[in-house]
């Protein structure tokens, strides 16, 4: 429960922190006078004046303020950022007497900060430690039906063949085979522990054919769970990160795709587990939630517990320049992915409860991050950034996204909203955003708690 709590705590007061910062760092680099800089909101903890700015922690740790002159702060939202400040404004320095483009850069910058620091996790990663990669060669299935012509010969794998050579040249990890036949001849030669060589022509060598034999292959992976999703049915059963399924519905499990297959046939069916936690056997009963699948033409009915694996991992480090250049590919990605998940979620495809997550569910999941690692805490923070960033720019007018149109409106109209219509709609986002977060803690108690 500590971990817990650190975790979450550190959490959302990096992504916080940093946030401001860049609203903060922004403002100040184009002279305009910043009252207060406020982790959290309310009525201040902890208050240290430097110069014209007040440090503060606030009361209500639901997230972040930077206060600045010529900013509204009548009203709602004025209240809630710790009222009027004491300093004296000085006119000449308020944000909304500079120009457009200054105002936007300031606006800007907090979501600017949010993605570069997932790209300073990725980089600092990838050039330190490494980033993470597959520790294992061994096979745990083939899909027959995928291979290209002339990739035939990978159907005689059996599930725990073990790889040793790629043409002629070692292989330690899963990421070797993959880019061997990514890049590699076309003709290629693995050599398998125990048993004898295999021999392989990718088709015509186009880079469809070598992705088809790569997808082909399906890495031997143990059924050790990792993340558990909080309000899933292994949640509530009680499954732990950690925890090593040894039997599914009384049969032997030998590997994490053997598990997943057990959990699919088995929706809404209770299915018992039996699992290794530390030096005891546990036995658990689960109820796999019923899913449908309708994208193959047919309707598809299975079974999912909610639980990700903890595969074993080693880490391989990278080229500064290669870092670099991957750290925008990571940052664009994971933008990509969060803005997917939105469309998602308006064209109807994912329910708002799925997909909205408060601070019970986040807390937990940084919580078993922690104890599966830093470096995956790291890796959580980096995604929780990038998730940041993106929602902070919804069209929202408490959120970034929101003043930002304000300010794109005022560049169209040239000249700025009236500040009563501001006002209204930043009050109206606020009690909107209000009831969001509050739909969000229900929902976290709803699946903590509830059936």
């Amino acid at each position: 429960m500590l971990l817990t709590i650190l975790s979450f705590a550190v959490m959302v007061g990096v992504l916080i922190f940093v946030h401001e910062l860049g609203h903060f760092v922004a403002a100040k680099s184009l002279g305009i006078q910043v009252h207060r800089f406020s982790l959290g909101f309310g009525k201040p903890v902890v208050l240290i004046r430097r110069g014209e700015t007040e440090y503060v922690i606030s009361a209500l740790p639901l997230g972040g303020y930077v206060k600045m002159a010529g900013l509204e702060e009548e009203g709602m939202m004025g209240e809630v950022e710790g009222g009027k400040p004491s300093q004296p404004v000085d006119p000449a320095r308020a944000f909304d007497r500079k120009p457009l483009w200054a105002r936007i850069i300031v606006i800007l910058a907090g979501v600017t900060m949010n993605v570069l620091l997932a790209y300073a996790v990725y980089v600092g990663r990838a050039a330190t430690v490494g980033l993470p990669v597959l520790a294992t060669t061994q096979v745990d299935s083939v899909a027959v039906g995928h291979l290209p012509p002339g990739a035939e010969g990978l159907a005689a794998l059996q599930p725990g063949d073990r790889f040793v050579r790629l043409n002629g040249d070692s292989v330690r990890r899963w990421n070797d085979i993959q880019d061997g036949l990514l890049n590699g001849p076309v003709d290629a030669r693995f050599e398998v522990a125990g048993r004898p060589a295999v021999a392989i022509h990718m088709g015509d060598g186009s880079p469809r054919d070598r992705a088809r034999t790569v997808e082909a292959l399906f890495p031997f992976l143990p059924a050790r769970l990792g993340v558990i999703i909080p309000g899933t049915p292994g949640y509530r059963a009680g499954l732990k990160p950690g925890d090593l399924v040894v039997r599914a519905g009384g049969d032997t499990v030998v590997s994490w795709l053997a598990l997943v297959r057990a959990i699919r046939q088995s929706p809404g069916r209770a299915l018992a587990l039996d699992v290794q936690r530390h030096d005891s056997l546990v036995r658990i009963a689960v109820v796999p939630e019923t899913h449908r699948d309708s994208s193959s033409g047919r309707v598809v009915v299975y079974g999912q517990i909610g639980a990700s694996p903890d595969p074993p991992q080693d880490h391989e480090r990278v080229g500064l320049g290669r870092a670099l250049v991957g750290g925008w590919d990571y940052a664009w990605f994971g933008i990509r992915e969060v803005v997917a998940s939105l469309g998602q979620l308006v064209l109807g495809k994912v329910s708002l409860r799925q997909s909205l997550a408060g601070p019970i569910e986040i807390a937990s999941v940084s919580g078993q991050v922690a104890r599966l690692g830093f470096d995956r805490f790291l890796d959580l923070l980096a995604n929780f950034s990038i998730n940041l960033a993106v929602l902070n720019l919804l069209p929202i007018p408490v959120l970034d996204g929101g003043q930002l149109i304000f300010l794109l409106a005022e560049g169209v109209r040239r000249r700025p909203l009236s500040l009563e219509l501001r006002l209204r709609l930043t009050q109206i986002g606020f009690v909107f955003l209000l009831g969001l977060m509050s739909l969000a803690l229900l929902n976290g108690v709803f699946k903590f708690f509830g059936h």
